[in-house]
This record gives structure tokens, sequence and C-alpha cells, in this order.
């Protein structure tokens, strides 16, 4: 059998990526954001967030969330993701993740805004979602469904489960691990009122990467969470 890839061989030295590189490729994403959306602005003349100017910040954005981990593992690392980052899907991680997720969307997020419903309007909770859906039209909407659901899962995972969550354990260990990883998933999405459920469900998919020692589990859970909103964004479009 092949070994896990979070298997320690002791002839391999141990790899150089750190949370720096983590920090880096965060920055570096969300500074392309205002790059690409700045030009497309300036280019098409139109002030307002469009489709098309969000659909290239989110790609600025990935060049950093993708592009650090895949150039840290190459340059300072095994040269693999799978063993540096843990990014390995099994056909059973969909056994575990796919119900965690959709547990996650659907009571996990509604019991945390339980005891906060005569202070927070709850109904407000996926109308960032439903702005970008409002955006996006016939293809543009299939489009955005494989981002929310295969691409973003993969991506963020590998960024925030895979390179900060391991990063922060070498230098930290599990529990700070853990919890760094949560609030910068939280805090990456720049979501005041979405802030709580977003380290929830990021403490949910860390603790399935840490018990796994692998991405897939909690990639099924990112991709069946995003799911939820999506068929329920298509379904409000009938």
């Amino acid at each position: 059998m092949d070994p896990e890839p979070a298997d320690v061989d002791v002839d391999r030295p141990a790899p150089r990526w750190g949370i720096g590189d983590a920090v880096a490729g965060f920055l570096l994403g969300n500074t392309l954001v205002v790059l690409f959306v700045g030009i497309w602005a300036g280019v098409t003349g139109r002030s307002e967030l469009s489709f098309g100017a969000i659909a290239l910040g989110q790609v600025a954005l990935w060049i950093g969330l993708l592009g650090v981990p895949l150039w840290a593992t190459a340059k300072k690392g095994s040269g693999s993701a799978a063993r540096d980052f843990g990014l390995v899907v099994r056909a059973k991680d969909a056994v575990t993740g796919l119900p965690v997720g959709v547990v996650c969307q659907l009571v996990v997020v509604p019991l945390i805004y339980l005891p906060f419903r005569t202070f927070v309007d709850v109904d407000k909770l996926d109308e960032p979602a439903r702005e970008l859906a409002d955006k996006a039209h016939g293809f543009g909407f299939l489009a955005l469904a494989v981002v929310l659901v295969i691409g973003a899962p993969v991506i963020e995972e590998l960024f925030f489960r895979g390179l900060l969550l391991r990063a922060i354990d070498r230098r930290f260990g599990p529990a700070w691990a853990l919890a760094g990883s949560s609030f910068g998933f939280a805090l990456a999405h720049l979501e005041g009122l979405q802030f709580p459920a977003l380290l929830a469900v990021g403490v949910v998919f860390g603790v399935l990467a840490q018990r796994a020692r692998r991405l897939g589990p909690s990639i099924f859970a990112h991709g069946a969470f995003n799911l939820v909103v999506v068929v329920a964004l298509a379904l409000d479009r009938r």
C-alpha cells in the first residue's frame, strides 16, 4: 500500500515552507484582486462590481491561494502537494465529508445564530451569495456553481487546511493550528455577519483534515456546505 502523505520520511529533509508563505499567499492574492478589479473598472468604465469583475477577482485571489502552496512545495518542500499538504482525495472521504458539510449548513449554522435572532437578521446570512447569484445568468450561474462547489473547496482547503494549518502545527502544535487556520479562513472571507459561522465550519473542516491526515474529507465537506447554498439559490431563481 502507498504510504499516507503525512507519513514521515526519515531520509527526507524537513520542509522549509511555513507561516510566512501562507501570509505571503494571502497578501498576494488580495493585492492582485485590488489590481485586477481596478484594471477591469478602468478598461470597462464601469464602477459597479459586475459579474465579470467578480470572476476576475476570484482568479486573482486564487493566484495567491493556489500558486503559493504549489510554489512552496516545489521550492521549499518535497515537490508533492500530497506529501506536504495532504492533497489526497479518496472515494471513502465522501462518506464522511458530504454529510458533515450538509449538517454544518442546515444545522450547525442556524444553531450558532439562534441565541442572537433578536439582535441579528439571520435572513441576511446568505445575502452575499444571493447578490452574487443575481449577477450571474445562464452559463454564468453554472460557472458560479462549479466555482463554489468544486473550485473553492479544493483551493481553499489546500491553502487553509493544507499550507496554513500544517505550517502552524509544525511550529505551535495541533490545537493552535486548528484555531489559527479556522480564524484565518473566517477572516479571509471579509464577511462580518458570517464570521461566527465561517469560524465554526473552519474548525469542523480542520478537525476532519487533522484526523484523516489528508484533505479529502474536508474538501468534500466544504463542497457539500457550498452545494446547499447553490441548490437554494437555484430553487429561488425558478
